[in-house]
């Protein structure tokens, strides 16, 4: 009996440094992911007033559309915590319910900022016009790029929770997940500040 006992312990402290070193490499991933977003910004900076005669940020930007996609990705960040905090509860129900939502807040989101691509393109002002349009497309696209990986991740844990149910794994994996969803919020934030406020001001 007590040899079992002691099995079980060194399961469990296996088992919790396992989690502990996931955690601890998905953190290390967003750390990554924040110099490159940090260079995407710094680029930005460098060559937002490179238009080589073409058009600027204030020629080209809506804030009230780019002001609704930032609500709409707020209220999938928050719909994204009560998933989260319905999967702690054990609510499979309701997890289903606040990250389908979510998912279809992402991909609204995603759709217009698609729309706002295609738009400049088909108006002649595609990542080739100019230095400044290089590095919108590809700040804002890589962003854009993230917000897919998320709903591609959102997709399967939604299906996952949907035919196992909630357990200690998967609960982990939607914090994980839920965090990913917050750091790109608020990678948002900044370039909805920098990109779109400073850009319709300058």
């Amino acid at each position: 009996m007590k040899e079992a006992t002691t099995d079980e312990l060194q399961h469990l402290t296996h088992h919790q440094q396992n989690d502990a070193k996931t955690v601890f490499g998905f953190w290390i991933y967003l750390m990554t992911d924040c110099v490159l977003f940090a260079s995407l910004f710094a680029a930005f900076a460098v060559l937002r007033g490179n238009t080589f005669g073409g058009p600027a940020g204030n020629e080209l930007f809506s804030l009230p559309f780019v002001l609704t996609e930032t609500l709409i990705l707020l209220t999938s960040s928050f719909t994204a915590g009560l998933g989260l905090l319905s999967a702690r509860r054990g609510d499979r129900n309701r997890v289903l319910m606040f990250f389908g939502i979510t998912m279809l807040l992402g991909i609204f989101f995603l759709t217009m900022e698609l729309t706002e691509f295609h738009k400049l393109a088909v108006e002649g002002n595609s990542w080739r016009r100019s230095g400044f349009l290089s590095a919108f497309f590809t700040l804002v696209g890589t962003h854009g790029a993230h917000i897919t990986t998320g709903l591609v991740w959102m997709a399967v844990m939604m299906v996952s929770v949907a035919r196992r149910g909630l357990n200690s794994t998967t609960i982990k994996r939607l914090t994980m997940l839920s965090m990913f969803w917050h750091f790109l919020d608020i990678i948002w934030i900044f370039i909805f500040t920098i990109v779109y406020l400073m850009g319709v001001a300058i």
